[in-house]
């Protein structure tokens, strides 16, 4: 899975920009600035991240409604998990 870091901890910042973080193209490791709020491209997350993190007490694990996107949310942090597009090899 994909990662996008989003560096704040207000729950309100996160959902105002939350659209427009999905439609937004990152490179591999690039930040961007969303109204105030910093924005990273984190990389490629280890297949049993997702199960590490929902183990944690701290951390809010939140599935988007038909679709395969999770959010979690602990500290200062969102971390939108994507799933990775399969390349297509002719």
């Amino acid at each position: 899975m994909k990662c996008i870091s989003v560096y704040t901890n207000n729950f309100e910042s996160f959902s105002d920009i939350y659209e427009e973080i999905l439609e937004a193209s990152f490179e591999d490791n690039e930040e961007k600035e969303f109204q105030g709020v910093v924005v990273s491209e984190a990389g490629t997350v280890p297949d049993n991240y997702l199960e590490r993190m929902r183990a944690k007490p701290e951390v809010v694990v939140m599935k988007i409604k038909d679709t395969e996107i999770t959010i979690l949310q602990h500290g200062d942090v969102f971390e939108i998990l994507l799933p990775e597009k399969e390349s297509v090899v002719n």
